[in-house]
């Protein structure tokens, strides 16, 4: 692209942290979801019945922020689970405006069974990595986001 002056600027995608993120995220998705497929799962349905079985993550909006995906998304994973009957919703219990999300035997059960899948995904990326260069990793991106909304 030309500037006034005449000289040229160039944007360099792949210079682009933006860009290696990016390309990184999918990479590690795609591996991840094709895994989950075979228990009848996404990702971001795996990661909702970790948050609610590993991290007591009930109403929807602490799943949402948990899992780091927006209310609309999280609504509909919910409902899909749901449907799936691999979850429960109820209102909940201490306060009736608010809805209880609690996993079933087939979602306690399914969510096991993929377990040693999405592990095996995690290790094949860090394998690729010393362990001070995967603690290093998460450190910098955790400082690229931070004062960020998610």
């Amino acid at each position: 692209m030309a500037t006034m002056d005449g000289s040229t600027t160039r944007y360099g995608l792949h210079d682009s942290i933006g860009h290696h993120i990016s390309r990184s995220a999918r990479i590690v998705e795609r591996r991840v979801e094709e895994s989950l497929r075979k228990h009848g799962l996404t990702r971001v349905g795996w990661c909702i019945l970790l948050a609610v079985e590993e991290d007591g993550q009930k109403n929807p909006s602490e799943i949402a922020g948990f899992v780091g995906i927006d209310r609309t998304a999280t609504s509909r994973a919910l409902r899909q689970l749901e449907s799936d009957g691999l979850i429960t919703r109820a209102m909940g219990v201490e306060d009736r405006r608010t809805t209880e999300v609690s996993l079933t035997e087939e979602g306690r059960a399914r969510m096991l069974k993929a377990m040693p899948l999405c592990t095996e995904n995690m290790s094949h990326f860090s394998s690729k990595l010393t362990r001070e260069e995967e603690e290093q990793l998460k450190a910098l991106l955790s400082r690229l986001t931070a004062g960020e909304d998610d």
